[in-house]
């Protein structure tokens, strides 16, 4: 399962990025997170349903220091393979 993902709120500037890299990591998926231009958190992932629903729920929960507000959940068909380790790209 390949998913899209945007990250609304306060999620730039308190880490974010490298607590997705960190979940998505420790779960095993591939992809990929960067920030965005508007203040959004985006990024790609691919893994096995359980996994990805586990990503989803902490993309809401969020660390400790973020706030968010909306989570944008997209399926994306199969491509390219993404990078693995999960990575952070700016």
């Amino acid at each position: 399962m390949r998913m899209a993902f945007a990250v609304h709120g306060r999620v730039q500037g308190v880490g974010f990025r490298y607590f997705v890299q960190e979940t998505a990591e420790g779960l095993g998926l591939a992809g990929f997170v960067r920030n965005e231009w508007d203040g959004t958190v985006t990024g790609v992932a691919e893994g096995e349903a359980l996994l990805m629903d586990a990503l989803h729920a902490a993309l809401e929960a969020g660390n400790t220091f973020s706030r968010v507000s909306r989570v944008d959940w997209s399926p994306l068909s199969e491509g390219k393979s993404l990078p693995f380790p999960f990575e952070i790209r700016s």
